[in-house]
């Protein structure tokens, strides 16, 4: 409707209001963050790489992992470049069109790393309860359909949350406080009661949370249960490390009553800058495989 327009018209833009009020501090912490970023991008790059040209590595494990990486390469790429430049700025502003943009992309990418944790964790529950069958369940066409339904999956989801912000009337305040746009933040500034609204879009994002993070710790208790902490299996205890460090920021600010403002925005970097992060560091460091593969690529340049 031509109302409606005219609401998207009064707010072409939102304010960030950033990690913190102080300029010295923003200063300070540009430097830390750009070489986590630029960690983030080389490991999670190296790893797809390394899936690629490694003909060693062409097996389930390695296939979901590349996926990971390549999602958590993609989740870092949506805020972090913006927040790095942003630290620099007095006036941290973005467009309503990349505000959404930023709202589907985390939120896609964010649900679709989300099933494909529990995809990982399917094939360690193969691969150590079912070893004898493994070749068979988890073979090639199962990989690529596991992968796309988490692509799918995020994305239903992320389009399910833009669809019941978009056509919200926002006519100012326009300042979001923290460093993107985050769904309970942007809704708060609309020029109406979003109360229920809020509800759904918590219900929605904590039902895919919730569900995913059930179904991995299922999948972990049969594990545990299998091989009664005996296993030397590296690739499971690393798993479920990302799996806590992935899912409990997510739970927290999807599905806690309460707003504490600082809180938030730690978390949220978590999950946005330092999680994506972790995920190569913790495979390449505790990963034999992966280790020789960078050996063999280093020799093959090298040589």
């Amino acid at each position: 409707s031509p109302c409606r327009r005219a609401n998207h018209s009064v707010v072409s833009e939102f304010i960030f209001r950033g990690l913190c009020d102080s300029r010295e501090l923003q200063t300070f912490l540009l430097l830390p963050f750009s070489m986590l970023y630029l960690l983030t991008v080389v490991g999670n790059l190296l790893v797809v790489l390394l899936f690629i040209t490694d003909p060693h590595l062409h097996s389930p494990m390695y296939f979901l992992l590349a996926n990971l990486s390549f999602v958590d390469f993609c989740l870092s790429s949506v805020t972090t470049p913006k927040l790095n430049t942003d630290l620099l700025k007095d006036n941290k502003t973005i467009s309503f069109g990349g505000c959404m943009t930023q709202i589907l992309c985390v939120h896609f990418f964010g649900g679709g790393e989300m099933v494909l944790l529990v995809t990982m964790a399917y094939d360690r529950y193969v691969a150590i309860c079912k070893p004898l069958h493994y070749s068979s369940i988890m073979d090639r066409q199962k990989c690529i359909w596991l992968v796309l339904i988490s692509w799918i999956i995020g994305f239903a989801h992320a389009m399910s949350q833009l669809a019941m912000i978009f056509d919200l009337p926002f006519c100012g305040p326009r300042r979001v406080d923290s460093f993107f746009c985050d769904i309970p933040l942007v809704i708060k500034l609309a020029c109406m009661d979003t109360h229920t609204l809020g509800m759904w879009i918590n219900t929605d994002s904590g039902i895919l949370a919730t569900t995913c993070f059930i179904l991995l710790l299922t999948s972990y208790t049969y594990i545990l249960v299998t091989v009664r902490v005996h296993s030397k299996d590296g690739a499971s205890k690393a798993l479920s490390t990302l799996v806590l460090l992935f899912f409990g920021p997510c739970i927290f600010i999807y599905l806690w009553p309460l707003s504490i403002t600082w809180v938030d925005k730690f978390l949220a970097v978590f999950y946005t800058v330092i999680t994506p992060l972790l995920n190569p560091a913790i495979y390449t460091l505790r990963n034999k495989e992966i280790r020789n593969a960078i050996k063999r690529l280093i020799s093959q340049h090298m040589g």
